[in-house]
């Protein structure tokens, strides 16, 4: 589907209606808006909003029949705010958002429309929400991680290179909760004879500066916390671990898949089918204010086992087991 292309069923064209009548579209139909930090074509973003678009299904909910669904991409941070903008014009009953950057540019455009995230860090702490448990506005959802997950991705990286001693703590401040995973990292270090290395970054020359930089001084690893713009630039950063020799630990499966060492994560796809059970309470009436922001309670260990031969490294029988999938 082109990205500016709107399904429309009413007469062949939707007007913009007011906020106020939102509720009251012709025939039942509704309307939700979807903006995601990715390429239209990026395989994980088709097989999570395919996920999305089945649990709305299996919810009474289906596109073209009883839901208009506007899609915007945005790949670029320059065109976040526009199509967020974009979004908020035609005025939809709910918009469904992906990432930190796009919740804060959706939240700048409106505090009426409700919205419903996936892929924030700390939402309290960028004034999404006054509270996980009460929101209190017009934004709701799941968040990424907890600030005290850091601690998991500090130990896996010494269990599986115990030679460690120090460790970079590579995101961008203006694309994720820098200071939420900085605070837990720079807490938690100490207790695994770590010397914390905050590496902020913010595009890809960044990212070969700090890598290099830091692979001069040996018994190094690096630590990948969620966040968009590695995440887009996950080849290069693989490569670079790798020419480097540098152990690393991420938090997305995307990365282990590329020929990262390993990973420690929830289920994306799942996250993308919860958000969907919001939207449906919500077009059904219940307000963003009264559901709860909830925390991930699952999470699954991915190996790379090539990588970590490559490396040098002997993977612990303990973390193999531990293991949810192992990549030959």
């Amino acid at each position: 589907m082109n990205r500016r292309e709107v399904i429309t069923l009413i007469g062949g064209a939707v007007a913009v209606w007011p906020m106020a009548a939102r509720a009251q579209r012709v025939g039942g139909m509704r309307r939700i808006g979807i903006l995601v930090g990715y390429s239209e074509d990026d395989p994980q973003t088709k097989e999570r909003l395919v996920a999305f678009r089945q649990e709305l299904e299996r919810r009474g909910w289906l596109e073209g029949r009883n839901l208009i669904v506007d899609y915007r991409y945005a790949p670029a941070a320059s065109q976040v705010q526009v199509l967020a903008k974009e979004l908020v014009a035609l005025q939809p009953d709910l918009i469904f958002a992906q990432s930190t950057p796009i919740v804060a540019a959706l939240k700048r455009e409106s505090r009426a429309i409700p919205i419903v995230f996936v892929g924030v860090g700390d939402p309290i702490g960028w004034g999404f929400v006054e509270s996980l448990a009460h929101p209190a506005g017009n934004l709701t959802g799941l968040i990424l991680f907890e600030a005290s997950i850091v601690g998991k991705w500090l130990g896996m990286l010494k269990e599986i290179a115990p030679s460690t001693r120090r460790a970079a703590l590579v995101l961008n401040p203006k694309t994720t909760a820098y200071d939420y995973i900085l605070h837990a990292a720079e807490a938690l270090a100490p207790s695994l004879a770590i010397e914390l290395i905050p590496s902020p970054i913010e595009n890809a020359a960044d990212i070969e500066h700090v890598i290099a930089t830091f692979a001069q001084v040996s018994d190094g690893g690096l630590v990948l916390p969620a966040d968009i713009t590695t995440t887009v630039h996950r080849d290069l950063i693989v490569t670079l671990a790798a020419r480097h020799r540098l152990p690393a630990v991420y938090s997305d499966r995307l990365f282990v898949a590329a020929g990262g060492l390993m990973c420690y994560t929830l289920d994306r796809t799942d996250q993308f089918r919860a958000a969907a059970s919001y939207v449906d309470r919500i077009l059904r009436g219940t307000k963003a204010a009264d559901l709860p922001v909830q925390a991930p309670t699952k999470y699954q260990t991915v190996l790379n086992i090539k990588t970590a031969k490559s490396l040098g490294l002997t993977v612990p029988p303990g973390l193999l087991v531990a293991a949810d999938e192992v990549i030959e």
